[in-house]
């Protein structure tokens, strides 16, 4: 259950046992208090553990929040070791920029979640993980990736076909052609044009599994102009040429 709050100073809760789900609370404007003392301002991200007693309100004038009670996928379950704050209370302090995809994410879910269409709910779940993983991109205990970085990663991924040099990342990522290489190096283990070949490449495994487009429409798409090309490079990946890969449906798994 996701949803969006803009209370004023007498709002509260209160639950003695918690509830039997995970809380996520996402601060948009405003503070609130969360908890054993804690506070969330704007763009400060909440979880609380299931069975942990819930005394949350308003702390001042105002607080707008989004949140989501959840009971998370086996596979969610690393993306909620986040800082403790008090017992049972977790908190992360996303950059701007995170805090901003966090909060696009969660009002996907709030709006797939009153959707008409029979997907609306599976639309609502996949926004929640989408801002889990966007907050696991800010927690201190997982590995970080610098927010610039970040950047040019949704940028590769939205131009897949366009130029996507090195100079050309560097720029969507305000940083120096020197810098950003070496930084990109050093917290991705894999330099951006690897990096870029592999985007390409896995999209195009994606393509081949799910589309019957030619072969020559998907390199083109991926941003590979020269079919062969890209034959060779996705044969070099993946043990099998593009035609003989659809044919198996992907059944070999790429490394």
């Amino acid at each position: 259950m996701a949803g969006e709050f803009d209370e004023g100073p007498t709002y509260a809760t209160y639950r003695r046992r918690g509830t039997t789900d995970w809380l996520l609370l996402h601060t948009l404007d405003g503070r609130g208090n969360v908890g054993s003392g804690v506070q969330a301002g704007p763009g400060v991200t909440t979880l609380i553990r299931p069975g942990t007693l819930q005394d949350y309100g308003t702390a001042g004038d105002r607080w707008h929040f989004l949140f989501a009670h959840f009971h998370p996928r086996p596979d969610w379950l690393p993306l909620l070791e986040w800082p403790s704050v008090a017992p049972g209370i977790l908190q992360l302090h996303p950059s701007p920029a995170a805090a901003d995809r966090i909060t696009h994410a969660l009002s996907e879910a709030v709006r797939h979640q009153d959707s008409v269409l029979t997907q609306g709910e599976l639309l609502s779940v996949n926004a929640l993980e989408a801002a889990l993983l966007w907050c696991d991109t800010q927690n201190p205990k997982a590995a970080q990736i610098d927010d610039r970085l970040l950047r040019a990663i949704e940028y590769i991924d939205r131009n897949l076909r366009a130029d996507l040099s090195v100079a050309v990342l560097a720029r969507e990522s305000t940083l120096s052609v020197s810098r950003f290489a070496h930084l990109f190096r050093t917290q991705l283990a894999t330099t951006p044009q690897q990096f870029v070949e592999r985007r390409r490449l896995d999209t195009a495994a994606r393509l081949l599994e799910l589309t019957t487009r030619p072969v020559a429409a998907i390199a083109t798409e991926v941003g590979f102009p020269d079919p062969l090309y890209f034959s060779t490079r996705f044969r070099r990946l993946t043990g099998h040429s593009p035609t003989h890969y659809r044919q198996q449906l992907g059944s070999t798994l790429l490394p």
